[in-house]
């Protein structure tokens, strides 16, 4: 007698080989999808297909409804289906000090005072270790594949915070690709210390980055940096203008630095916020720089959002944001990222990308239509961080999925998604977010 397909992932293993019948996936996260395929693309570019698992990687993506009618396998009922997202601007060394040490007053400012009273209290190994360890639970949980993180490096907390993390990625390889990246002042490049971040950063297999903002210099600390990333074959990532002050202007230098270097490396830029209050003519000549050097931007809505324009007991008036329509029509590949999460620039957040797409879907207005904005997720940080495996569904590639009851984006945005099962490698995974308890003997 026919075996009919499961509503449940029971007996999904290592190796098996079965079907994921009656999937919904948004069309741009299929790497070549098969023209029968596309071709049946619905509102909001869904498409219903059928995904073959064998030994842990998609074999074959197959038009809704064409799969054997029985056998191996499970029935998702219409729910949608995502790759593993990639998380690419994270603080994994900053996650969680929230509870010894709040942001007094909410504001950037408060933020930067809070964190470098702190980290110069209690960052020792054992403390950044446990709170990286924390961070990497929920986004594992959650069904992150990948995490690029942000590492304060000025001083002696560099050759702390670096040998951790290189333990973490140690530790966490084959469940969690981890990145890292130098985070100093801009005007670190004019000084020696420069060469010595820029060795570390190289030992360490990372990415060189720092924290962009007008300084009378700041086009020969850019040449420096681009000149100290490519002698070490390393590529870029910034924190850039994440002030509301319209004449922060340093992406532009960026764009500039890069066309004028040649510079061949991968450059990021994130935050962007200042733009959203730059005249009109003068921001969008900034993208076309930008689009010009080939630059990628991520955006980071929650934090952003919640630090911007505050200012304690006035209603705050714009959203903190970058031009992400702007930049997506000038071919620029942008990104959704966490950033901070329970901490003194954001108090909460839980290293959930799925979270950060429902938000940044409200905040930024990424739908009517949804089209290819899901690119933001996955595909575009996959690429950033060049993770060529990662990113996409498609046959050949490793069956790294999150599988949601939610069966269209109204679904899948108007809750949680507690229930969602990710499977990596095929099988189901079991972790659980952790308990925040875990953390408790660091604010004894």
């Amino acid at each position: 007698m026919p075996i009919p397909f499961q509503k449940s992932f029971a007996g999904a293993s290592l190796g098996a080989k079965f079907w994921l019948k009656k999937a919904t996936v948004p069309l741009s996260l299929l790497a070549d999808p098969p023209p029968e395929v596309a071709a049946r693309a619905g509102g909001d570019d869904l498409v219903a297909v059928d995904l073959r698992i064998e030994h842990g990687k998609v074999a074959a993506v197959l038009p809704g409804g064409t799969a054997p009618c029985c056998g191996p396998g499970v029935n998702l009922e219409n729910g949608i289906v995502w790759p593993c997202p990639v998380d690419l601007h994270t603080h994994l060394d900053k996650g969680h000090i929230w509870p010894r040490r709040e942001n007094p007053d909410g504001t950037f400012a408060g933020a930067l005072a809070a964190v470098e009273s702190d980290r110069e209290a209690k960052w020792n190994a054992r403390d950044v270790a446990a709170r990286m360890e924390f961070g990497l639970k929920c986004s594992y949980a959650h069904g992150t594949a990948a995490v690029r993180t942000h590492l304060d490096s000025l001083g002696k907390q560099a050759e702390i915070s670096w040998p951790v993390f290189a333990e973490a990625r140690e530790r966490w390889a084959g469940r969690i690709t981890l990145q890292a990246v130098s985070l100093i002042m801009v005007e670190t490049y004019l000084t020696d210390e420069a060469v010595r971040i820029a060795d570390l950063v190289q030992r360490h297999g990372g990415v060189l980055g720092c924290v962009s903002y007008m300084i009378p210099d700041l086009d020969a600390a850019l040449d420096r940096l681009f000149a100290l990333a490519a002698e070490r074959g390393l590529d870029v990532d910034f924190h850039v203008d994440e002030t509301g002050d319209p004449a922060a202007e340093s992406l532009h230098h960026i764009a500039r630095a890069v066309l004028r270097t040649g510079f061949k490396g991968r450059v990021l830029c994130g935050h962007c916020c200042s733009l959203a209050t730059q005249e009109p003519d003068r921001a969008l000549a900034t993208l076309d720089l930008v689009a010009e050097a080939g630059l990628c931007v991520v955006t980071l809505p929650m934090c952003n959002l919640y630090l911007q324009d505050r200012t304690p007991g006035r209603t705050p008036r714009w959203r903190g944001v970058t031009l992400l329509h702007e930049m997506r029509a000038r071919g620029i590949p942008v990104a959704v990222a966490s950033d901070n999460c329970r901490d003194p620039f954001y108090g909460y957040g839980d290293h959930d990308m799925v979270e950060v797409y429902r938000e940044a879907t409200r905040i930024l207005h990424l739908d009517r239509p949804f089209g290819d904005w899901p690119l933001t997720t996955a595909p575009v940080p996959a690429h950033v961080m060049r993770l060529p495996d990662a990113g996409l569904i498609g046959a050949g590639r490793t069956a790294d999925l999150v599988a949601f009851r939610a069966r269209t984006y109204s679904e899948l945005l108007s809750r949680p998604q507690s229930d969602r099962t990710v499977l990596r490698a095929g099988v189901p995974l079991e972790a659980k977010v952790p308990d925040y308890r875990e953390l408790d003997e660091l604010f004894a």
